[in-house]
């Protein structure tokens, strides 16, 4: 499919050096009503106003190629017709229905089964966010395994409700709100740039994976049993971190060694993102539970899931419940949404533009002394600032730098990572090689400019 009729024709176009007088006008309107909790404006200040495909423009009618896609929300595209069109039929029939069946919420149920492994036959709508999925998935395993704790690995961002978040790694993020969730344990993941362990890609033996099998063994590790292992199979607010090829597959060894679920977040990495419809698909592991949302309700119409195996559906009705499961305009976009994925081989071209996008970063590694490591699969792809490569020391002042950079000369990306040093892209994968490239050169002028005014 051709992709280039869905974004606008001309991008980036800057008019007003961002924050441009009309976007300042509706921050500061938002600086003055709106709670101080709210955050992107922080590091993109702007209003918007429109989004097409891979591209948005703000207030002032500067227009942006977009490298962030709503978080990971836009896999399919701003404003896709397709799906605009399957929503605006069900608005005009009707939009909710809490969980009584109807047309939209079966056509979304159907198609995501052909979509997942044969033993994951069992869905669960929750809505309308992931980290309902992720809270809902918590209680599927304790439900289960009768047993209170959960482990969680380092470099974690399963949500911001009191369960998910207390399944979240970062401290920056929690440490306001604790106590949280008590018995939840955190394990190192394999981060290879920051091997917990002081390995290198070549002496690698998988030590972190091993270290989980030690605190499932060891009655003297402080671990009780747990019910279940919550994993991302790509890192995605951690630094967009891929692990080595050995830990996942390992991690569900260990688990079914041991009679622990495994749980695989893919709310962010999910439909498409990395090059397959799962990112778990790399792996070869089939998980016993998947939790899934963003990209799933089709243009950002909120919806969360997740899928599980049949012999888990022991619970009784209205174990878990809630009012917006109900969101059939939801329903109907996502499976717009899915069928709109596999008719136009999204999985297939956000692996082969990645690799591209992937190479072009690798090369702007090599020339640059502040970039530690790009790395990615698919369009989930992440650039580590540090000060220096043989320190790795974390340089999250060269990241914001660099954000704003980007910002003011046409390109949106985010930032993350253990040290909010890792440039993140999550752009919709609808987008085009030509804006890929524009972006890139972007991005390539951003990373000069903050290495040269050091």
């Amino acid at each position: 499919m051709d992709f280039r009729q869905l974004s606008f024709p001309e991008a980036p176009l800057i008019k007003a050096v961002p924050p441009g007088q009309k976007s300042k006008e509706f921050l500061d309107f938002q600086t003055s009503s709106e709670s101080s909790a709210v955050s992107y404006p922080k590091g993109l200040p702007m209003a918007v106003q429109k989004a097409k495909g891979a591209t948005v423009e703000d207030v002032d009618g500067n227009v942006y190629i977009d490298f962030f896609g709503g978080a990971g929300v836009m896999n399919v595209g701003h404003s896709n017709p397709q799906v605009i069109e399957a929503a605006l039929k069900q608005i005009s029939a009707f939009t909710h229905s809490l969980d009584i069946p109807n047309p939209a919420r079966r056509s979304l149920v159907e198609t995501l089964l052909t979509l997942l492994p044969g033993s994951m036959n069992k869905l669960y709508i929750a809505g309308p966010t992931g980290s309902e999925a992720v809270e809902a998935a918590m209680k599927l395993a304790k439900y289960n395994k009768k047993r209170p704790p959960m482990i969680a690995f380092e470099g974690s961002y399963h949500g911001m409700t009191s369960g998910a978040l207390s399944l979240t790694s970062s401290l920056g993020f929690k440490e306001d709100f604790l106590p949280l969730l008590s018995e939840v344990h955190f394990v190192p993941y394999a981060y290879c740039y920051r091997c917990a362990f002081g390995r290198k890609p070549e002496t690698c033996e998988v030590d972190c994976a091993k270290y989980l099998e030690h605190v499932l063994e060891d009655p003297h590790s402080g671990v009780g049993k747990p019910s279940a292992v919550i994993v991302e199979a790509i890192q995605g607010e951690g630094g967009s971190v891929i692990p080595h090829d050995l830990f996942i597959p390992r991690v569900r060894e260990i688990c079914d060694k041991y009679d622990v679920l495994l749980i695989v977040d893919e709310v962010q990495a999910g439909f498409c993102r990395t090059g397959k419809m799962f990112s778990f698909e790399h792996t070869g592991v089939i998980p016993d539970i998947v939790t899934m949302s963003k990209a799933l309700g089709g243009v950002g119409f909120p919806i969360s899931g997740m899928a599980f195996k049949q012999e888990l559906d022991t619970w009784p009705p209205g174990k878990h419940i809630g009012t917006f499961r109900g969101n059939v305009v939801a329903y109907a976009a996502g499976h717009a949404a899915l069928q709109f994925m596999v008719a136009s081989n999204l999985a297939e071209h956000a692996s082969e533009l990645g690799q591209s996008m992937l190479s072009r970063l690798k090369e702007i590694e090599k020339e640059s002394g502040i970039v530690g490591e790009a790395r990615g699969k698919g369009l989930m792809l992440g650039v580590e600032l540090v000060l220096d490569k043989t320190s790795k020391k974390p340089a999250p002042e060269f990241a914001r730098q660099i954000r704003t950079f980007c910002h003011q000369n046409g390109l949106l990306i985010e930032i993350g990572g253990h040290y909010d040093n890792v440039a993140r892209f999550l752009p919709p994968l609808v987008i085009t090689e030509d804006l890929a490239r524009k972006g890139l050169e972007i991005f390539a002028d951003a990373v000069t400019s903050t290495e040269k005014s050091r």
